[in-house]
């Protein structure tokens, strides 16, 4: 990962930190009013300002929209909420100077910056490796030149050759390329040899003439994530003729689960007859924000998501939940064993036969429970008005950069949407009028895109093209087949049941299409592990329910958890 460069180097800004970890940004901030800018590793090197306020450390992603080159006009835009900046230092300086809120739901302000010490760290890896000692002693060493022949013996040569007691093991990727250096190893030679070659003088020579370099290139860039190139993407190619060392392993990274090509396999599949129910749900595996055992609505949970979410853009976190749904839907990530037991490849064609009940049961788990989390996120703000209106304008955001077109994660939009018109959020009057004053262009997208858009979604007559959506939305369908009543006239619900079924078969009939458009907007996406893990169907129940409440049954789940809602929408607007 490399310093940015969008048009002009802000490397040289004073508080421009380059690769930072979080916790190392964290404990540069002193005092309220403190702020740096870093390059996140989780968001692939995107700038976040990391501000302390009110005793805590907030990480704000600075969002980069790319542009079409044409002179006279910047190559990108930064922005964080509404404004954007022909350059990173302009948005800084606009935030410090007015004294303005980095965000209106935290109130946060920069008016401090963290000074940077010595120059910018090319990447994490520089971070990491200059607290080791192998890092102090290498430089030491390599005082001398490698140019001379004498350093070329250990070319090709694999870490087995110099196994030993003294060989010191040094990072992968972590070493610094100098200038003198003939060729960028991705594995380089153990410390101790190295520095037993440049034992020699200057003027010694190595006996044999070195080898000529091979024809072919001895450099191989990688460029799958679409970031610039950094030294440790370069990977040397050996010449076949010298043969592959032992224990030597392809560098290139095995592809995420979502990423994976199962074009043969379709192409191959044949119908095999079922043999089980099968569930897309993760094992129970411990949650990092969660304890063995927690009590429902934690505020140090709660207070540890709200800065979460807080990081991420809406767009970020639509791309977090369109992996999550995709898994949770057997669009993405279904294994082998998974197909051979439905006998479909997809979730979207299981979900429409007899055994895909249980499928049917966990995604209006996850509907629901998603829908509760959302209404919590605005019932739970008991303080100013204009917070609740800035979360009900972080959801509507939400909801745009999931409807089709964008991520085009149709569930994640009616969870979301969900939320919005649930009652208990519906009826708090001042909030929405507070939404219409302060963020006026948010509350008529909802009024006029969102609303339509999903209630044409729920008579199944809203867009379904893949391509366009990503992931299509299941809950009708789902309703349906386990057997609840469309509401409305009889003529008007016959109507709607033959366009939902009509859908479902539309539905499982593009999986493979579906898939296709999913993946397209996965590639080169990387999910920040801790956010992946709050969008789960399993950490959303516990978090809502606790450890124990969770294994209740659902419907009394759900009655107790509206019961809640209702006492705390009271408690923000009682009735008149």
């Amino acid at each position: 990962m490399q310093v940015p460069q969008d048009g002009e180097d802000f490397a040289n800004q004073p508080w421009y930190h380059g690769p930072l970890s979080r916790q190392k940004a964290e404990a540069l901030l002193q005092q309220d009013g403190d702020f740096l800018v870093r390059a996140s590793r989780s968001r692939g090197g995107h700038p976040v300002i990391s501000c302390r306020w009110q005793g805590s450390a907030l990480h704000f992603e600075v969002l980069r929209v790319a542009l079409r080159p044409r002179p006279g006009r910047p190559t990108a835009l930064f922005q964080l909420e509404d404004e954007r900046f022909p350059s990173l230092p302009s948005l800084v300086s606009s935030y410090v100077t007015r004294q303005r809120p980095l965000s209106q739901a935290t109130g946060a302000v920069a008016s401090r910056p963290v000074i940077r010490q010595g120059p910018v760290r090319r990447s994490f890896s520089e971070d990491t490796l200059l607290e080791s000692p192998a890092w102090i002693e290498l430089p030491r060493a390599r005082k001398r030149s490698d140019s001379q022949p004498a350093g070329l013996e250990h070319m090709g040569r694999s870490r087995e050759d110099h196994s030993g007691p003294g060989a010191s093991a040094v990072p992968t990727c972590a070493l610094p390329r100098m200038g003198s250096d003939p060729v960028l190893m991705k594995t380089p030679a153990p410390l101790g040899s190295v520095i037993d070659s440049l034992r020699a003088s200057d003027g010694q020579l190595h006996a044999k003439a070195p080898t000529k370099p091979p024809r072919t290139p001895s450099l191989v860039l990688h460029d799958a994530s679409g970031r610039p190139p950094t030294y440790c993407e370069l990977v040397p190619r050996v010449p076949g003729a010298q043969g592959t060392p032992p224990g030597y392993s392809s560098p290139e990274t095995e592809a995420p689960w979502w990423e994976a090509n199962e074009e043969e396999e379709e192409e191959n599949r044949s119908f095999v007859r079922p043999k089980a129910e099968v569930s897309f749900w993760p094992p129970n595996n411990p949650f990092c924000l969660l304890g063995p055992q927690n009590r429902p609505l934690e505020p140090k949970v709660l207070s540890t998501l709200r800065d979460l979410f807080l990081e991420h853009h809406p767009g970020s976190t639509a791309l977090h939940l369109l992996l999550v749904d995709c898994q949770a839907t057997g669009l993405l990530g279904v294994t082998k064993a998974q197909r051979g037991a439905m006998g479909v490849a997809s979730g979207l064609e299981l979900l429409t036969l007899p055994h895909g009940h249980r499928l049917r049961l966990e995604l209006l788990e996850r509907h629901e429970a998603l829908a509760l989390a959302g209404a919590l996120a605005v019932l739970g703000c008991a303080g100013p008005l204009e917070e609740r209106a800035a979360t009900l304008r972080g959801l509507v955001e939400l909801a745009l950069a999931l409807r089709p077109g964008a991520a085009g994660d149709l569930p994640g939009l009616a969870a979301v949407m969900g939320a919005l018109l649930m009652p208990q959020v519906s009826r708090l009057e001042r909030t929405w009028r507070q939404l219409r004053r302060s963020h006026t262009e948010a509350a008529l997208a909802f009024e006029q895109e969102l609303k339509p858009l999903m209630r044409a979604l729920d008579e199944g007559a809203g867009p379904c093209e893949p391509g366009e959506v990503a992931l299509p939305h299941v809950v009708p369908a789902v309703r349906l087949l386990e057997g609840e009543e469309l509401p409305g006239p009889l003529d008007e619900s016959c109507e709607r049941l033959l366009r939902t079924l009509h859908r479902a078969r539309q539905m499982a009939r593009d999986a493979p299409k579906f898939r296709e458009a999913a993946t397209r907007r996965l590639r080169g996406f990387r999910p920040n592990p801790q956010l992946r893990e709050a969008l789960t169907t399993g950490f959303v129940q516990r978090l809502l329910w606790g450890s124990r409440g969770v294994g209740a049954p659902q419907a009394a789940r759900l009655e107790k958890f509206q019961r809640v809602l209702s006492v705390l929408s009271q408690h923000l607007e009682p009735d008149v």
